[in-house]
């Protein structure tokens, strides 16, 4: 499935369809879980983290996580990057509101960590989404490729659009490189849609502080100041850990 195009029957399921608990995700400091939504007949297999299950964090609001799921789903769908899978907010999940992502079929054991050359350069534009968004726990195992299609997808983004530097990431590799010019002129179409009334603030706005949108602005004239893909910092931690 594209990430940019849902199909029309995707959406309206994951609006209103009914969500079944299918299993729980282990892993993880949150509560996540496997369900099928189901609409018209048709069943489709998504992960449900509800606000419930955020662990409370020192440095996010309580119960943001959810949105910053949908919020980095709809910046990557408005660029154009079609890296995290189809997302929206549930107010009526079996646990409460939480967020609906679309499962997509990959294999857990292919990872950054084993990742073959070839892939591997396919992720610079999951770096430079991730300097945009802030994103303060990319581990290893949140890249993929789906088993059919082979397209790129990113995921578990709760800890993303802070206001202060969090950045920690397993993927470094294109520091001090050169940012595509076509992804600089994706910046530049993202300054213009968050600095104006806009479809993308209009769907930001409900889950990010005037701070973090502000924070989200500076980035991205950050990366169109310098042109290069930035170098880890020296004065903090740069990795998460666990890194997989």
């Amino acid at each position: 499935m594209d990430a940019q195009f849902p199909p029309q029957n995707l959406q309206n399921a994951f609006q209103s369809g009914q969500i079944e608990l299918q299993g729980q995700f282990t892993l993880g400091s949150n509560y996540t879980f496997l369900v099928a939504v189901t609409w018209q007949e048709q069943s489709h297999p998504a992960v449900y983290k509800p606000q419930k299950g955020e662990q409370p964090l020192w440095d996010f609001p309580e119960n943001s996580l959810a949105g910053r799921e949908v919020c980095a789903y709809h910046l990557s769908n408005f660029l154009g990057w079609n890296l995290v899978p189809f997302t929206l907010l549930r107010p009526d999940g079996p646990f409460g509101p939480g967020s609906l992502q679309q499962f997509i079929e990959y294999n857990p054991n292919y990872h950054y960590f084993n990742f073959k050359p070839e892939d591997k350069t396919r992720l610079a534009l999951v770096v430079l989404f991730d300097h945009l968004i802030n994103n303060a726990d990319r581990k290893g195992s949140h890249v993929f490729f789906q088993k059919r299609t082979r397209h790129l997808y990113a995921i578990d983004h709760g800890l993303c659009f802070h206001a202060e530097d969090k950045l920690r990431t397993v993927i470094w590799d294109f520091a001090g490189q050169k940012i595509e010019e076509t992804h600089q002129n994706d910046l530049l179409k993202m300054y213009d849609a968050l600095t104006r009334p806009s479809a993308l603030l209009a769907d930001l706005q409900p889950y990010l502080t005037p701070a973090e949108l502000a924070a989200l602005i500076a980035r991205g004239q950050s990366l169109l100041a310098t042109g290069h893909y930035p170098q880890p910092p020296e004065n903090r931690r740069a990795f998460p850990y666990p890194p997989l």
